[in-house]
């Protein structure tokens, strides 16, 4: 067996320590070129050691050394650095990778139509590692697109999924990040609360399969074991089910089109018992109608939700806002978007610039946090 060559953009956070875990697994798949992250240089020169490295980058005041540390060619790379900030990264990967599987639903959200321009120039395929869309990845027939009716994104529904809209108000950000099934960042998490995190998968889903909005959907399903389904014409429903570790997917990712081992955890049905699904609340959560308004309304809108999103996240984590501002701070930029066309990588950055230039001058929310300097998670 050829052993893959490999890098891994933000290997210090959740989605790279796993692609880490899922590399040391079987060492003799894998020839590790680069690893990244952004401040955490103990964390970094721990994985590089673990994993033997070739190459290792410290981000943090050094993006051109970030972009030209992916320049090697490679069979796959790993982007899983947070937020926009790993856009100018993954364009550059796309370049120079046979596959880049990409676990930060951000930079597809605010540049789908860039990112995968790119992937068509130069023949590079797109691989989702987050689990809703690795999951129809694996259940999605491009052969039969006409035949499928709609993709079923499945959410835990989150921490305040029983909560009170009382009580939701008054939400704290230590509670916020309290995730029931998955262990994620406080960024990430923050996003379950409010499902922006799956309005951000609406727009993911139809930027990657192509899909107009009417044909995804969301169902509550609280035990995260079916991650998300297909639906074809004649009534079939395919879904793929796995524990609740990050590690199956990248798993699959990284093995594309074959499959590995992985020292995830494995799924007992006999211990799950049954599986519960229901129709989400937009009333509760209305960042779910926000997602299906700006999938019909273009890039400058998916662009505008993610950056505004980012900013508010940020200020809630900071106690400079409740949680109820995470969205109102959104729906008031998507009604105060910039005059700017995000069609190429220069102005999708100034189109993101301006968004939250736009929130934290309204909401007199600090400037100092800036996608494209956050750390990788």
């Amino acid at each position: 067996m050829n052993r893959k060559r490999i890098s891994i953009l933000g290997v210090t956070g959740s989605i790279g320590q796993s692609t880490a875990d899922v590399i040391a697994s079987d060492p003799s798949r894998f020839e590790v070129c680069t690893l990244t992250a952004y401040q955490d240089e103990q964390g970094l020169q721990n994985a590089a050691e673990r994993l033997g490295a070739q190459h290792t980058v410290l981000g943090k005041g050094n993006q051109a050394a970030l972009e030209e540390a992916v320049r090697p060619e490679t069979d796959i790379t790993v982007a899983a650095i947070s937020g926009i900030a790993g856009l100018a990264p993954l364009m550059t990967a796309i370049r120079h990778s046979k596959v880049v599987a990409i676990a930060n639903k951000e930079p597809l959200v605010a540049a789908g139509p860039l990112v995968l321009r790119e992937a068509n120039k130069y023949s590079t395929t797109i691989l989702p590692i987050d689990s809703e869309h690795n999951a129809i990845f694996q259940v999605f027939n491009p052969e039969q697109k006409e035949s499928i009716k709609r993709v079923i994104l499945t959410a835990s529904g989150g921490p305040f999924l029983r909560w009170a809209a009382a009580d939701i108000k008054t939400a704290t950000p230590e509670q916020a990040i309290a995730h029931p099934n998955w262990d994620m960042g406080a960024k990430i998490s923050v996003d379950s609360a409010t499902m922006m995190n799956k309005a951000l998968e609406i727009i993911e889903a139809g930027i990657l399969f192509d899909l107009p909005p009417e044909k995804i959907d969301v169902l509550i399903h609280p035990q995260s074991v079916v991650h998300s389904m297909v639906e074809y014409a004649d009534g079939s429903i395919l879904s793929q089910m796995g524990a609740s570790d990050m590690r199956t997917p990248i798993a699959y990712a990284l093995a594309w089109p074959e499959r590995m081992s992985t020292p995830g955890q494995r799924l007992d049905l006999t211990d799950i018992g049954s599986l519960d699904f229901e129709a989400p609340d937009h009333t509760q959560f209305p960042a779910l109608s926000m997602a299906y308004d700006c999938l019909k309304a273009g890039p400058l809108a998916c662009l505008t939700l993610n950056a505004a999103n980012e900013v508010a996240v940020n200020a809630f984590l900071n106690k400079d806002i409740s949680f109820p501002d995470i969205v109102n701070i959104v729906q008031y930029a998507l009604d105060h978007q910039p005059d700017i066309t995000p069609d190429t990588l220069d102005s999708v950055v100034e189109a993101d610039h301006l968004v939250r230039r736009i929130v934290t001058t309204k909401f007199n929310l600090s400037e100092a946090f800036d996608g494209r300097q956050k750390k990788a998670v």
